[in-house]
């Protein structure tokens, strides 16, 4: 028959200050409000008041390539020189998100009544 083996115990004492964590990512305080979920669409500019052309550039800065403009009098006329009209109306409004052809703009003829 065998006997038992011996048991041994060690004590460890530890003294000193918990290291500090490794580098990594900063950590936000519990404190701070986190930023907003974003939705990846992006946001309308406001654009009336200004010329077409002008308003086009910053639908595309916004994100947006594919904008269209419609005659706000109603007489369909085609804007073949953006610079020369106004915009005096916009869909969707300003801070919406927005996709690819979604944006239309309401535009007369620089010189033509409007409340810009």
């Amino acid at each position: 028959m065998t006997s038992p083996l011996p048991t041994t115990t060690v004590t460890e004492t530890v003294t000193g200050t918990t290291p500090a964590p490794a580098p990594g990512p900063a950590r936000r305080s519990q404190t701070e409000t986190p930023p907003p979920p974003t939705t990846g669409a992006p946001i309308m500019p406001d654009v009336v008041c200004m010329n077409l052309q002008d308003a086009q550039d910053r639908i595309q800065e916004a994100g947006v390539f594919f904008s269209r403009s419609e005659d706000a009098t109603g007489r369909r006329r085609s804007q073949i020189l953006d610079r020369n009209w106004i915009v005096v109306g916009q869909t969707p409004s300003p801070g919406t998100p927005f996709g690819e052809g979604e944006a239309v703009l309401a535009v007369v003829k620089i010189g033509e009544p409007h409340d810009c």
